[in-house]
């Protein structure tokens, strides 16, 4: 009988995805271990493969097709002996039925959406593994992207990832020479509207860019925190010329392989400030108000075509070495598509800067089930006055917004006045 090639569940509360791209077409040979097809979720695109072998019988599922839920059958193999007469009637049997996956107590899980899981395979079934690696060419999806579009020989650059793996800097930088001869391969096309256009009136011409899957759940998640959760903001100003004079002896040490930055600081600082006001480290359900007993820190990062929000797992008890290089790490595997759904779930408490583009300041949106974010603006020169008189100084303007159902305004003052006194003595991080 043929074995069935079910959706993956690529994270606990993955629900459906969408099959992006097929790397194998009908009537390939399979092989344990090869490369299937891309699957996007909502935070990233995976690239998924088999674990047994035969042929590529039938793809039940096109490429390009949304919303296809977990468990349900994308595609059949065919098991050595069998013909395709084997495959009649076969999509149609029944898929083993997704369980529920335990639902964490102690951590909050990033969507509302009941966790499931693949049941255990069977005789007929086959589980499609997520893997980081693209068969005999390592490359990431978003690399094989730009190297179809380029019409770029990927066999021919040398990747600077992990185990070799060809990411996206090296496909941009690729010589001259790397160009395959090949057509590149034609991309979807996209709508486009025309001055007059009686929808748009007077607009001028523009192009439509389908939505991906990832800003779909952006827009849908933001619109219903925006909506739903009542969002009370605070802001306050931080001197930070202590800090930035903290951070330069740090960093000029000869004999440390880290550089830290100010956003390695404001993580620790957060989460110092988390432990000692915990009434700030909450979540709202209807039930009760969850307090956390360990600052988990989320810290966004802008991915093409969306973003995502990598966790600092117990901020508070690591150093700021520590967290520097476990940062960059994160920051780095989430830009190439390469996150594990543990590294962004679960965060207590998150963190946007925006200060690297001169931001002075501005508010965000909570991520639900979190009870709060702070936005982080440039630090920069001003003109204050201390004892009387007036003087120069660095500072920093960060902003807190709340969820006020679980998150009262004078927890949320103490929070970020603690945060600030932290900051503006660095000995503090000692303590």
């Amino acid at each position: 009988m043929p074995i069935q090639i079910l959706m993956p569940a690529l994270s606990p509360t993955m629900t459906e995805g969408k099959i992006a791209k097929w790397l194998k077409k009908e009537g390939d040979a399979v092989e344990s271990g090869d490369v299937l097809a891309e699957i996007e979720t909502d935070k990233a695109t995976m690239e998924v493969e088999a674990v047994d072998e035969g042929t590529l019988g039938k793809i039940v599922v096109a490429e390009g097709t949304e919303g296809v839920p977990v468990n349900q059958v994308i595609a059949l193999i065919l098991e050595d002996g069998e013909d395709a007469s084997a495959l009649d009637g076969a999509a149609e049997a029944p898929a083993p039925a997704a369980k529920p996956a335990p639902t964490p107590v102690a951590e909050p899980a990033p969507a509302p959406a009941t966790p499931v899981a693949p049941s255990a395979p069977t005789a007929t079934e086959t589980r499609i593994i997520a893997s980081p690696l693209a068969g005999r060419i390592i490359a990431s999806p978003l690399a094989r992207r730009i190297a179809t579009e380029r019409g770029i020989d990927l066999a021919a650059i040398n990747g600077s990832g992990p185990k070799g793996r060809i990411v996206k800097s090296d496909v941009e930088s690729a010589a001259p020479g790397a160009v395959s001869s090949a057509a590149p391969a034609a991309t979807p096309p996209v709508a486009s509207l025309n001055v007059g256009d009686p929808l748009l009136g007077t607009m001028p011409e523009l192009e439509a860019v389908p939505n991906s899957s990832m800003r779909k759940v952006i827009a849908q998640r933001l619109t219903e925190s925006a909506r739903e959760v009542p969002h009370f903001n605070i802001s306050m100003d931080v001197e930070i010329d202590t800090l930035l004079d903290t951070r330069k002896r740090l960093n000029a040490n000869e004999g440390g392989d880290f550089k830290i930055s100010v956003n390695d600081f404001i993580i620790k600082a957060c989460a110092l400030a988390l432990l000692r006001i915990p009434a700030a480290n909450a979540s709202y359900t209807e039930e009760a108000t969850l307090l956390y007993k360990r600052a988990d820190i989320s810290v966004a990062v802008a991915i093409d075509g969306g973003l995502i929000t990598p966790v600092v797992r117990d901020a508070a008890n690591k150093g700021l070495a520590a967290i520097s290089g476990e940062i960059k790490t994160l920051a780095g595997r989430a830009k190439a598509g390469q996150l594990q759904p543990e590294e962004y779930q679960g965060g207590t408490f998150t963190i946007s800067n925006l200060g690297m583009f001169g931001v002075k300041s501005f508010t965000s949106i909570i991520n639900p089930p979190q009870g709060a974010i702070l936005s982080v603006g440039a630090g920069e020169q001003r003109a204050i006055v201390k004892s009387g008189a007036l003087s120069i100084a660095t500072v920093m303007s960060l902003s807190l917004a709340v969820d006020h159902r679980c998150i009262d305004g004078a927890t949320a003052a103490a929070f970020i006045k603690e945060l600030k006194g932290i900051l503006e003595e660095p000995l503090q991080f000692m303590l």
